[in-house]
């Protein structure tokens, strides 16, 4: 039995950008930007729960595509980030929980957004992705 928390986020894509949400709370990460997502639930498979938490958070439907390899430790004991990527499939995002704004950024527009530290690796690998989605389109 483990005590380990697993939050998914998902790099949700959309005609060739990337959507960046910024928190609103806690006070600690207030206004700083993440890849929206949530807590899985009892039972509930990380595609499931991203998809869940998306709903809820944004209002919107989506397809997880494939992980991002790799897992990063959160600021809460026990608690790691998985990100996966993720397609939208209808609706267009609202901040309903948790965050403030929404920002859909280009691959060159990345950087442009002050992005909580656990999220930058799986920013890092959607971007790259991303600009290479571009290329071959």
């Amino acid at each position: 039995m483990t005590d380990r928390v697993v939050v998914v986020a998902g790099a949700l894509y959309d005609r060739g950008r990337l959507l960046a949400a910024r928190r609103s709370a806690p006070q600690e990460v207030a206004g700083r930007w993440e890849l929206p997502g949530g807590k899985l639930e009892p039972g509930e498979s990380a595609p499931e729960a991203l998809v869940r938490e998306l709903r809820e958070e944004l209002g919107v439907e989506a397809e997880p595509l494939e992980r991002i390899p790799g897992e990063w430790p959160l600021n809460r004991p026990g608690y790691v980030l998985q990100a996966w990527t993720a397609r939208l499939v209808s609706g267009e995002p609202r901040p309903l929980e948790d965050h403030d704004e929404l920002r859909w950024l280009g691959p060159d527009e990345i950087d442009t957004v002050d992005w909580l530290d656990q999220d930058r690796p799986a920013v890092a690998e959607a971007a790259r992705r991303l600009r290479e989605a571009a290329r071959k389109a």
